[in-house]
């Protein structure tokens, strides 16, 4: 038994190195030299609920394959983008990106409780960079908000924007009360799943004391991070009246076959989280080998129809490269010819044209 597994849940430190990993067997020691060049690159952490949840001697352990660096990531393709969803070419303001006309995206934070191997935002989230967004540039993005009656929704990201302090948070979404026309804060995290002891009782008054609807977008992939210290932190919030969704990545090797993919759907129900969008993988540098194609995407969504409840159902959804926005990708059921094809593959004539 490695020395990780009897240590308690709560003495055991975040893991941020391949030398820490190593230590506790959930990478060969042998490897360390190698992945610590994936790290010199790209952020490492891994929480001890999540390093609790990965057997090591499974070599496609899919929580593993999420948050432990691997070699594979040195390989970039010709088609993959430092910003692969070009948050640059909508950011009029340092952290601040208006891609869509009623609402902005606020980066809050630099840094995340863990960092996932296929993040989009891989090459400026981690160590090195400032916490929290600065004084002055959330004065800046503030009143640019302020300034435009269009703006709708503000929603927090980064980083994750949950593992600032509570406090600090609350003062933060403080500032936005006097603002009228946003009426929605969002917010999109990882934090209740990958370090559910950080949704305390402040973390939850933090967010629902705002004075707006607050919703909170829960970033999961598999079933199996529905441990019950998650399921605990996401009863805390749903209780305080927080409205929640998710947001999953579809990845190769961890959630790509219909039978994880509606488990993991009925946990989000089962924790009153809506399913909300089910990701394309971005071209991120270095994650071609989490990409499914789209036409696999489209077959796995077309599975899920017909034996996954309704609740249960995300859209199915690509970020267009270089700034477009999100478009639904999700199979058709309708053709040119009139025709509509029911959820077990059976074909029926429809009168698309007829007059009411």
């Amino acid at each position: 038994m490695s020395e990780i597994s009897i240590i308690p849940l709560e003495a055991r430190p975040t893991l941020r190195s391949p030398a820490a990993l190593a230590s506790a067997s959930l990478v060969a020691p042998r490897d360390v030299a190698a992945l610590d060049q994936v790290a010199a690159r790209y952020a490492v952490a891994v929480t001890p609920e999540m390093a609790a949840l990965i057997d090591p001697a499974d070599g496609a352990d899919p929580i593993a394959a999420q948050f432990v660096p691997s070699v594979a990531e040195l390989q970039s393709t010709p088609d993959e983008l430092e910003d692969p969803i070009g948050d640059d070419a909508h950011s009029p303001l340092p952290g601040l990106v208006h891609r869509y006309p009623d609402r902005v995206l606020l980066k809050l934070v630099h840094a995340c409780a863990v960092y996932c191997r296929f993040c989009f935002r891989r090459e400026t989230v981690g160590p090195g960079g400032p916490t929290l967004l600065g004084d002055e540039a959330f004065a800046g993005a503030l009143a640019y908000v302020a300034a435009r009656p269009a703006v709708w929704e503000v929603i927090f990201t980064g980083g994750d924007p949950l593992v600032a302090a509570s406090r600090r948070l609350g003062l933060l979404l403080a500032r936005f009360r006097p603002i009228e026309h946003v009426r929605v804060l969002r917010f999109h995290t990882r934090v209740p799943i990958v370090a559910p002891d950080r949704i305390d009782a402040a973390m939850v008054k933090a967010l629902s004391g705002t004075g707006k609807a607050v919703y909170v977008a829960i970033h999961a992939n598999h079933p199996r991070e529905f441990t019950p210290a998650a399921r605990t932190a996401l009863a805390r919030l749903a209780n305080a009246g927080i409205g929640l969704v998710s947001q999953s990545v579809l990845l190769k090797g961890v959630n790509d076959d219909p039978e994880t993919m509606a488990a993991l759907m009925r946990c989000f129900v089962e924790a009153r989280v809506k399913p909300y969008y089910l990701h394309h993988a971005d071209l991120a540098p270095g994650t071609a080998h989490f990409r499914t194609s789209i036409a696999e995407g489209q077959a796995l969504m077309r599975a899920l129809r017909g034996r996954l409840s309704g609740l249960a159902q995300p859209t199915y959804v690509l970020d267009i490269p270089g700034g477009y926005g999100k478009v639904p990708i999700g199979p058709d059921y309708v053709d040119e010819a009139g025709t509509v094809t029911d959820p077990n593959g059976g074909v029926h004539a429809y009168p698309f044209g007829a007059e009411i």
